[in-house]
């Protein structure tokens, strides 16, 4: 199942020197895709540290598990979504945390894997995007049965796509004549949509292609209060390392942290603080991380990351 396996880590030293890790620390990955950052942060917190992962993907699942062996013992892979770290602390016997690493990018097995359906240059690969793919829902179900109001909105609001209510006009004229199916219908769709002028910055697919993963897997859904509690969850100097690769999520993680490190939060109009609000955190980056300009000839994934990272008082 692993064989072939490939992601390529994205910062990597950067999010391991954010992290400061240590030995004898308590990590948690939350999307440990291939397992690269969990292999470095196990490395590194040698000879005793601990590390607790989730995954969706049962491939990605697999190939961590092979990578990580070296550090049988010291580590435990949940099938979950990150999300439910209450539940998986609680079954992982941890409480407190040395630090937190969240990896949003899609890895690059997932989409150079065809039959997983989320790359536009895949013609022929059905429409599915699911990271979980015992997840019912799928991108073809959304395409030819959600309400044109609500493609539009979902193109719009996760794809920042200008041309979003022409898009979703043109996959319901399209479905009423035969089922939209592949990533090339969808890729047609998207490109007669849009006027030629505006297609030179890349290919115009991609913002449509983004909007409806997000959509499938509900990746937004609960970031903002997902990020609040696990920051929580680290001990104090403990750190939580996050890297986006969308404005929303980025926006979100920002908006999280600006909260957190805010020592009141009752309204402008009130005399005095009656909310009891205290810092709870120390911002280390005040402006994201990116990666190098030899790391984006390396990997272009990496061109659209942000890192952003966090010490708890």
């Amino acid at each position: 199942m692993t064989q072939g396996f490939s992601h390529i880590p994205v910062m990597l030293e950067e999010c391991m020197e954010g992290l400061k890790v240590h030995d004898g620390g308590i990590y948690f990955d939350g999307t440990i895709g291939g397992g690269n950052h969990s292999y470095e942060i196990l490395k590194r917190s040698s000879p005793s540290g601990r590390l607790i992962a989730t995954d969706l993907d049962d491939e990605a699942i697999a190939a961590a598990t092979e990578k990580l062996s070296p550090f049988k013992g010291r580590f435990k892979i949940y099938k979950s979504n990150y999300k439910n770290y209450e539940q998986v602390f609680e079954l992982a016997d941890v409480d407190k945390l040395d630090g937190i690493l969240l990896d949003f990018g899609v890895s690059s097995h997932q989409l150079d894997t065809e039959e997983r359906g989320f790359a536009y240059m895949k013609k022929e690969a059905p429409l599915d995007m699911r990271m979980d793919r015992s997840n019912p829902m799928t991108a073809e179900i959304i395409l030819n049965t959600y309400p044109q109001e609500e493609i539009a909105k979902i193109l719009r609001v996760y794809g920042e796509e200008k041309f979003s209510s022409q898009i979703a006009a043109k996959v319901v004229e399209r479905r009423q004549k035969n089922p939209i199916k592949t990533c090339g219908d969808f890729v047609e769709i998207i490109e007669s949509s849009i006027p030629k002028k505006f297609q030179q910055n890349g290919p115009a697919a991609r913002k449509s292609f983004q909007a409806i993963r997000i959509a499938v897997n509900g990746e937004l859904d609960g970031l903002y209060d997902c990020v609040v509690g696990l920051t929580r969850r680290l001990k104090s100097g403990g750190r939580i390392a996050i890297l986006t690769f969308h404005s929303l999520e980025d926006r979100i993680v920002k908006q999280a942290f600006n909260m957190l490190e805010t020592d009141c939060v009752c309204p402008k109009t009130l005399p005095v603080c009656v909310c009891g609000k205290k810092k709870e955190i120390e911002i280390i980056t005040k402006k994201p991380v990116t990666a190098t300009v030899k790391e984006m000839a390396i990997n272009t994934r990496s061109k659209s990351a942000k890192l952003r990272i966090a010490q708890k008082i």
